[in-house]
């Protein structure tokens, strides 16, 4: 599989943000971010999904920057799907030391999310990535009390999750624009 490819860019008075996204990578990433944890957290998300990831991010502060990085990799996410038919449903969990995660996601075109995340600003990183992309996203935190170790799992259950749910496949699984069978 190839050509799931995508360029997206967002200019605002707060950030300068620039993706290169490729769904069908082998996990390469090169992200530029004074944010060490964010440029951290979407490494993990590049490594775990196996894409290829390359993001130069810029910006006034710590909430425009995170928020903005994920609206805009979202909509490079929605971007790159062609359309093919794909698994479109995934759950994953990750155990990372005291912390257990599972990420279960839907890439459907309705956006949702329900977050458990223990810090505000990457609740809001996986909410606005949900909503841009426009996948249904949900987030639980079965336990764990740090609070690094949980968002790294959500982000390492949200890649694996990824990873899965966007590999292809021969028809598509909705019933949606399919005609009914009348008795």
């Amino acid at each position: 599989m190839s050509g799931r490819k995508a360029r997206m860019e967002r200019s605002t008075k707060e950030t300068r943000i620039c993706v290169d996204l490729d769904l069908d990578g082998t996990g390469r990433y090169e992200v530029e971010c004074d944010i060490q944890f964010l440029r951290h957290m979407l490494e993990t998300l590049a490594r775990y999904a196996s894409f290829d990831i390359r993001m130069k991010i810029s910006g006034d502060n710590d909430h425009h920057i995170v928020e903005d990085a994920a609206i805009t990799l979202g909509k490079a996410l929605a971007k790159a799907l062609d359309g093919r038919p794909l698994e479109r449903m995934a759950t994953k969990t990750v155990p990372m030391d005291d912390a257990l995660v599972t990420v279960s996601l839907d890439v459907v075109d309705r956006p949702f999310a329900d977050v458990d995340c223990p810090d505000p600003l990457y609740h809001h990183f996986m909410r606005s990535f949900a909503m841009s992309s426009g996948i249904t996203l949900h987030i639980v935190v079965v336990r764990g009390f740090d609070d690094h170790h949980i968002i790294e799992a959500s982000f390492k259950s949200m890649g694996l999750a990824l990873k899965e749910a966007l590999q292809p496949r021969d028809a598509e699984l909705s019933t949606k624009d399919r005609a009914r069978i009348q008795e």
